[in-house]
């Protein structure tokens, strides 16, 4: 848990002003089981921000995260069958939280969005960019979560100047950190047997998970690796038919734990989606000590081109790239231990007190809670 300084807390908040609990809500799920990159995030700060701050409501359908489940300022809204976006709707209307924070794309934050314009509500918005914006992203809930945020971050710089050329909004960046829990490195040695190469992520069309099938059946004596569930696995148990790869393994959804093990058996990340931001499962396969293969289109500052592994421009360059790991021992390991340094700055004990810092800020603005005044930070994460 975050722990922030005597020094820190008296930045934070104003001498004269009331000590109330600065109230937060985030329509994230805290289930333990809930692997989806948002909701990990916010389970992630929601389990380091000071009990002495901060109250937090978030959803939860299941079994919750421990860590969230013991904290004292955390309340948590059933989801149900049916009914949800209503229900929580009038729990924001009536609780009034200070902070909405990092909304997504249903009918809950329409609602939100509507009467925060309309009925001139005090609660600061608080928007989480972490898809790089086009002509068809930056459209919609998300362009308005952008436009009408009382404070807009990304979670890289690029998809902070993709913000800014579509919407003409600057923004700070704040990356994702990594769980140390389950995402470490601990190679002692060779490993034995075949090499393998590993994709984690959903089965999505711009995933193009079917790109990782064609490069197994370049390579037979390897074997590829697949964590994911989604609409395009049926299609990609069809390839590895049609190209008789008997090397490729359908993983299922896995848990961040049984994720991080996964890592640490893989040789190689390849990861050849085409729309992202910064992905979380490329920051996890660095801190496993994974050289990664990804696409340079979106820019990820967790991948170091030629150091911690490589952004390619096309298929043509990601077989190429790939051959030359699948054949290089000595670059494997150099770009492994380089990727498990560049990890240490994805921390999130430093992530969740800029955040801490920057909510303290809006409070001040928008609702007179704590002082304007920023909270000292340790971590160089913000730009």
């Amino acid at each position: 848990m975050l722990r922030l300084s005597d020094r820190q807390k008296k930045l934070a908040m104003k001498p004269s002003a009331t000590t109330r609990l600065i109230k937060v809500f985030t329509p994230s799920f805290a289930d333990e089981s809930n692997t989806n990159a948002q909701n990990l995030t916010a389970k992630e700060l929601v389990a380091r921000w000071p009990a002495d701050l901060f109250h937090i409501t978030m959803i939860c359908q299941g079994t919750p995260d421990p860590r969230i489940a013991s904290r004292p300022n955390v309340r948590l809204v059933q989801w149900t069958d049916r009914g949800n976006a209503l229900r929580l709707f009038r729990h924001c209307l009536f609780s009034r939280p200070d902070i909405y924070f990092f909304p997504r794309c249903g009918p809950l934050d329409r609602a939100f969005f509507d009467f925060r314009k309309y009925c001139c509500s005090r609660t600061a918005l608080v928007s989480y960019i972490v898809m790089m914006m086009n002509n068809t992203t930056s459209k919609g809930l998300i362009g308005r979560s952008v436009l009408e945020a009382d404070l807009v971050c990304a979670n890289s710089s690029y998809v902070a100047a993709t913000v800014y050329r579509k919407l003409g909004r600057q923004c700070p960046v704040i990356y994702d950190g990594v769980d140390k829990r389950f995402f470490f490195s601990c190679r002692l040695g060779d490993k034995a047997g075949r090499l393998a190469v590993l994709y984690a992520g959903s089965f999505q069309p711009r995933k193009r998970v079917e790109t990782v099938i064609e490069q197994a059946a370049r390579w037979p004596a390897v074997t590829f690796r697949l964590a994911g569930k989604g609409e395009r696995e049926a299609r990609c148990r069809q390839l590895c038919r049609e190209l008789g790869c008997n090397n490729v393994e359908f993983l299922g959804h896995l848990s961040s734990a049984e994720l991080g093990n996964e890592m640490r058996k893989a040789d190689i990340f390849l990861f050849p989606s085409m729309l992202e931001g910064h992905p979380q499962v490329l920051i996890q396969a660095t801190a496993c000590g994974l050289p990664s293969i990804a696409m340079s289109v979106y820019r990820p500052d967790c991948v170091k081109d030629g150091e911690t592994g490589f952004l390619v421009e096309s298929d043509l360059e990601l077989s190429r790239r790939l051959d030359l790991l699948l054949t290089n021992h000595d670059l494997r390991r150099k770009m492994a231990e380089a990727a498990v340094q560049l990890a240490h700055r994805f921390d999130w004990d430093s992530i969740a007190g800029k955040w801490a810092e920057l909510f303290c800020q809006v409070a001040a603005t928008r609702g007179k809670l704590c002082s304007s005044q920023s909270v000292a930070s340790d971590g160089a994460y913000v730009h």
